[in-house]
């Protein structure tokens, strides 16, 4: 096929380039993104590669406005959590606790599929799932911050010293909380799947034939990663609500908040773009800026294993284009 040519080929190598392909780890798996299609690969107990295929359907081709900048970094960034839980929940299936295989379905999850039909309850869960995600994402990194900001209150009244106290606290709070993760054995084991994507993504955008030896030598911290992009959201969320707390300061502790989470769109939308920006841009400027984010992918990206490089490379190579360059960035 052409597709196998031009990857696996000496004689098509290309010369390097940014693809807009991109993936996240999985409980031993990954998922690849790709212009047009989406895959996910797992290896199942015995071995063997279990593989889930869709095509991928974009929402700003329906409704053009949710792809203007800003409003598309949100939309995007709901659907990769929407599709991240999808992908997520298809490779825990190989992979139960123990003693789940013989345990039945609780009261709720029956009375969802009767209700609702597998679909639906599937969907349910999904959406379940991405909620509790995003509260406790918004719980843990803008509302603990505003609340232990307060204990500055009882040494001084400075708004100045107030807003730097919770700009420490959210940034002691993220990288804690990486560097906790990246200790359990189990989500170690998804960091190296975590690197194993990045590795076979390098070694795509370097024209390199993909196997797993030139997989093997490329490097494991992507500047277009999802770490570094949640770095910008703090980063930038720093930014903002200094500005905008220091031009109108807020005292009470709820107020605060709201007011965080008024400008978390925003934030959010304007990170996605400096991303965007970032990924398509070479230089110092753009080096200084992502090189925390760099640094951060030290506590969620591992050197993989053979095995793991085999799953990333067949990920890529499901949702790569027929045509040669379609999804250059």
């Amino acid at each position: 096929m052409q597709k196998e040519q031009y990857n696996q080929s000496p004689a098509c190598r290309v010369k390097g380039f940014k693809t807009m392909c991109g993936g996240q780890a999985l409980i031993e798996g990954i998922m690849m993104r790709g212009p047009k299609k989406q895959a996910v690969v797992v290896r199942k107990p015995d071995g063997e590669l279990a593989i889930q295929e869709t095509e991928l359907k974009w929402i700003k081709d329906r409704i053009p406005v949710l792809g203007l900048p800003l409003i598309r970094g949100v939309v995007t960034f709901l659907a990769s959590m929407v599709e991240g839980v999808k992908a997520l929940m298809f490779s825990a299936e190989f992979y139960p606790e123990d003693g789940e295989e013989e345990a039945e379905p609780s009261k709720l999850e029956q009375w969802l599929e009767n209700k609702l039909g597998d679909e639906k309850a599937v969907s349910f869960f999904t959406t379940l799932s991405v909620v509790l995600g995003i509260v406790m994402s918004i719980g843990l990194f803008f509302l603990l911050p505003t609340l232990l900001g307060t204990v500055v209150t009882l040494f001084t009244d400075s708004m100045l010293v107030r807003n730097v106290a919770e700009s420490v606290f959210k940034l002691a709070i993220f990288v804690g909380y990486l560097a906790l993760c990246s200790q359990l054995k189990e989500i170690h084991r998804v960091f190296q799947y975590h690197g194993a994507e990045h590795k076979t993504i390098f070694c795509y955008e370097a024209g390199l034939p993909l196997t797993v030896e030139n997989v093997r030598k490329q490097p494991c911290h992507h500047p277009r990663c999802g770490t570094s992009f949640l770095f910008m959201v703090i980063a930038i969320s720093i930014l903002v609500s200094t500005i905008v707390f220091a031009l109108y300061p807020i005292d009470h502790v709820l107020l605060r908040f709201l007011a965080h989470l008024v400008m978390l769109p925003v934030i959010v939308g304007v990170s996605y773009e400096f991303n965007r920006w970032a990924g398509r841009h070479d230089g110092p400027i753009t080096s200084f800026m992502t090189a925390p984010g760099l640094w951060l992918q030290n506590f969620t990206t591992f050197e993989p294993d053979d095995s793991m490089i085999e799953v990333g490379i067949k990920a890529l190579e499901l949702v790569l284009p027929e045509r040669k360059g379609e999804d250059a960035w």
